[in-house]
């Protein structure tokens, strides 16, 4: 099987766990009937540490790796802006949003991946791919538009936080991108994980998290929910990234928040939500923009080739 098609496979693979990741948070928080189980920083400081406790045994194998403190640091920006911080910002962005429209506006990662790229990393671009996330952008608002049972009862703090939390991820692709090449991706993420594991663990003793999971009635619910979202949807999904990101773009690696809000629908409709045309035209639009910003490029590149 080609890279490519590889690329292709892991990119669907982390569109589905992600975008059922956005429930689960979620459910971590509060029962199907209302009830409160965990706060969101309870959930988020909790999700943290048990990822880093499943990564671990990984990250005192890939110690012997490190050679200088700057590789430290690096991973350290990895771990707080792909993973620590985020973790917070999401969680506490869906009390005040709905999951669904949290992963809808999860799909900024690509443009400030983009910018980042740029300007930082002098990464460049050509216009096609611009015009790829553009029309991709384009898909992600109309099908935001199109979601008649979004809500928003938080206020324009929820919605920043995630938009914070896509441009911390667009630092941690790039940061994985271009200075972190000497390590695979099991590397890059039990490290990164090793190196928040702590803080994480501080922060789950100080916000009652630990006394919570003993305490609250509902505690074996939420923690089912937590457990999945914190092995599935965040040490192997950012293992499965990490790896994606060595092994493609950072903008068709980022392409993923694309797919999201579509998984994100289609979770919906488990949920007994309706679907309309319009969202379907959406997610056509979002399809349409990842294909040419990623795939017409190298068709381009391709046609030249065999023209020669």
């Amino acid at each position: 099987m080609s890279k490519e098609s590889k690329s292709w496979i892991l990119l669907i693979i982390l569109a589905l766990i992600w975008g059922a990741s956005f429930i689960l948070m979620k459910k971590s928080m509060y029962t199907d009937s209302g009830e409160h189980i965990f706060s969101d920083s309870q959930v988020a400081a909790l999700r943290m540490t048990i990822a880093g406790v499943v990564l671990l045994p990984f990250a005192i194998r890939s110690l012997k790796n490190l050679e200088s403190v700057k590789e430290v640091v690096l991973l350290l920006v990895v771990g707080l802006s792909g993973n620590f911080f985020p973790a917070f910002l999401f969680t506490y962005a869906e009390t005040g949003i709905s999951s669904g429209y949290a992963g809808m506006l999860n799909s900024f990662t690509p443009i400030f991946a983009l910018i980042i790229g740029f300007v930082i990393f002098k990464e460049r671009l050509s216009r096609v791919q611009v015009v790829g996330v553009a029309i991709g952008t384009i898909g992600v608002v109309l099908l935001m538009l199109a979601g008649s049972r979004l809500y928003i009862l938080g206020g324009w703090s929820h919605i920043f936080a995630i938009v914070l939390a896509t441009f911390f991820y667009g630092v941690s692709l790039n940061t994985i991108k271009y200075t972190l090449q000497k390590f695979n991706s099991i590397q890059i993420t039990s490290l990164a994980f090793f190196l928040i594991l702590l803080p994480s663990i501080v922060i789950s003793i100080y916000n009652g998290a630990f006394k919570e999971v003993v305490n609250n009635e509902f505690a074996v619910e939420g923690m089912t929910y937590l457990t999945v979202l914190s092995v599935v949807g965040t040490a192997f999904a950012v293992m499965l990234f990490n790896k994606l990101v060595a092994m493609s773009s950072v903008l068709f690696a980022s392409s993923v928040t694309y797919l999201i809000p579509v998984v994100a629908v289609v979770i919906g409709i488990a949920y007994n939500e309706s679907i309309s045309f319009k969202q379907i035209g959406a997610m056509g639009i979002i399809f349409t923009g990842v294909f040419i910003a990623n795939y017409l490029p190298k068709m381009k590149r391709f046609t030249r080739v065999r023209l020669n």
